[in-house]
């Protein structure tokens, strides 16, 4: 109902808009993944050169104070959204944790009514079945990878850890690529870029890349080269123990990800470029900004912390914005914004009115980007992520404001927190580096947040009163078949990382037959594999000659919620299956 009204609404105020969409900006938005604020040379990054980003933020808007989340998932479901990540479901990175609610309103939908073209290059992260995908989600053309990353359980089982040469997913559809993860994209993107304008459409590109994200064995070798030339010392590791050794290990590392960064300033540089070419850079909006802190404890412009880090180092990402033609470059404001500002922003900056039915929180920065007023409101930003099944009150959590900012870091790893939480409270405009805990010589401020923080808290995570469980995955062979379930989007029974006991929870909405192909990782071959659904074992089977996959042909399934999973067994021990594979088929004849 929420999306039919949705649609409803944004027809009739669409009447408002240019009636032609080529009066729209194009617009692209770059997020890198795993890249913090010290990553860049124009941050003083001692050994890392970045000239074609430094470049795009010379020509760009600067929001200085710019927040996310300490982690992917939550931060991709603000972005899209304009909306806290704890309404959309999306509140942790795995086992079914980072499936975004199918009824939410991405920006990409409200783009897609308005007439603009719309795709993704790289990772969406927000769920990997119908109908959480992204071309599900508003996206006309998405060519992606699954999960969370390259080299996680949702990789397809022949092309694992493959950034070079990986299988990627065409509209829904694995396709066997040539080339490095970051190139593909961004050649992806701008052969997007150029049919938008030969057909005389606005464009929205998506540009997630999934670098510098580890696993960190399959670089651009001739920068992993250049990078390891450069005699890289503890200077790049920003906060390590000076006491502690910088070893030979410790430059590969750094080579590695300054390779992969590497790259993807050289792609940005090409992509500018084509802009250019085409004629349409003055009214193309270009974001730069990364989802989270950096994936190590490495150089930070002396911010405290990294991912997954509640400090200044986990959350605070560069926001550079280039809009040649209304926004002017070079400057720079100070006021405190985030990730949920983006929708409302970029509605605001192209005239589209958003839905009134849409409850948003983020607000319209596009009158201060374009120099028309001097400052946004002051108001209290949250940040709240941790690992768990549902919202925790107090854990790992900040509130931010124009000059304070109150701080729980109670671990991002804990799956709850329980107690008396043990406050911090930073003065960000005399101690933007959170060095001096002043929530001792402050209680009236520590109170005010606190109260604004449990409001803030209360309210969101009432958005969903059924305990957060993930969507369902709905099996619809019109819509996508053959499904592949993976360890990404179960929910896990054990309680150790991916876990090796879960069930998926599938939805039929129509009589179906279905055929489940079971796949065992390649260390663990098995004698049998046990299918059950709703916990009733259905049959077991002998493994296939492989001893990795085994088949369950024909089982007939009514309209309905399910739970299912799979159990392999060898010599007497048993571990849920990796992956299953459904095939969809009509019912059979009565």
């Amino acid at each position: 109902m929420l999306r039919i009204t949705f649609y409803l609404v944004l027809c009739s105020l669409l009447i408002q808009c240019p009636a032609n969409a080529r009066d729209f900006p194009n617009i692209i938005l770059i997020m890198t993944d795993d890249q913090g604020i010290g990553d860049f040379s124009v941050h003083g990054n001692p050994f890392l050169e970045t000239p074609h980003i430094d470049r795009l933020s010379t020509e760009s808007t600067c929001l200085e104070n710019f927040y996310v989340h300490p982690v992917c998932t939550p931060t991709r479901a603000c972005l899209m959204t304009g909306r806290y990540n704890y309404r959309t479901r999306a509140i942790d990175t795995y086992i079914g944790r980072a499936m975004m609610e199918p009824e939410e309103v991405t920006i990409a939908e409200i783009l897609g009514q308005a007439g603009y073209r719309t795709g993704i290059f790289g990772k969406w992260h927000l769920g990997d079945c119908y109908p959480m995908r992204a071309i599900d989600q508003g996206f006309q053309t998405a060519v992606i990878h699954r999960g969370g990353g390259i080299g996680q359980p949702s990789d397809p089982l022949d092309a694992r850890r493959k950034y070079t040469d990986p299988i990627l997913f065409r509209n829904g559809v694995p396709e066997a690529f040539t080339g490095y993860c970051t190139d593909i994209y961004y050649q992806e993107a701008i052969d997007f870029i150029r049919g938008s304008h030969a057909a005389k459409q606005p464009f929205f590109v998506y540009l997630p890349d999934n670098t510098p994200h580890g696993p960190f064995g399959d670089v651009p070798n001739d920068l992993y080269e250049y990078y390891l030339k450069k005699d890289i010392d503890r200077t790049a590791w920003g906060t390590k123990n000076a006491k502690q050794d910088f070893q030979p290990k410790d430059a590969d590392f750094l080579a590695r990800i300054f390779a992969m960064i590497g790259n993807v300033d050289r792609n940005i540089g090409k992509l500018l470029n084509a802009l250019e070419s085409m004629a349409i850079a003055d009214n193309t909006i270009v974001i730069f900004m990364c989802d989270n802190g950096p994936n190590s404890n490495r150089y930070t412009m002396g911010y405290r912390g990294s991912k997954a880090s509640v400090y200044e180092g986990g959350i605070r990402s560069p926001f550079w914005i280039r809009w040649p033609s209304q926004i002017p470059s070079g400057n720079s404001h100070a006021d405190v914004s985030a990730h949920i500002d983006i929708l409302p922003t970029l509605l605001g900056l192209a005239k589209i009115p958003p839905p009134e039915t849409l409850k948003l929180d983020g607000v319209d920065l596009s009158s201060l980007l374009r120099g028309e007023r001097n400052s946004s409101v002051d108001r209290n930003l949250f940040i709240q992520s941790h690992r768990g099944n549902q919202p925790s009150e107090y854990h790992h959590m900040a509130v931010r404001n124009a000059k304070w900012k109150l701080v729980h870091p109670s671990g991002f790893g804990r799956e709850g927190f329980e107690g008396q939480p043990k406050f911090e409270l930073y003065n960000m405009l005399t101690d933007p580096k959170e060095k001096n805990n002043v929530a001792g010589q402050y209680p009236n401020v520590v109170n005010r947040l606190k109260n604004s923080y449990q409001a803030w808290f209360s309210e969101v995570s009432s958005t969903r009163p059924d305990n957060y469980v993930p969507p369902r995955i709905v099996i619809d062979g019109r819509k996508e078949n053959p499904v592949t379930l993976t360890r990404q989007d179960w929910r896990r029974t054990s309680n150790q990382g991916w876990g090796n006991r879960g069930y998926w929870r599938l939805r039929l909405e129509a009589p179906q037959t279905l055929n489940f192909q079971c796949r065992l990782p390649d260390n663990r071959p098995a004698d049998e594999i046990t299918l059950f659904i709703n916990d009733q074992p259905i049959k077991t089977i002998p493994t296939h000659s492989d001893r990795l996959s085994g088949s369950f042909e024909q089982v007939d399934l009514s309209p309905g919620d399910y739970r299912v999973s799979a159990t392999s067994t060898v010599d007497k021990k048993s571990e849920d299956v990796f992956q299953i594979e459904i095939d969809s088929k009509p019912p059979p004849a009565p």
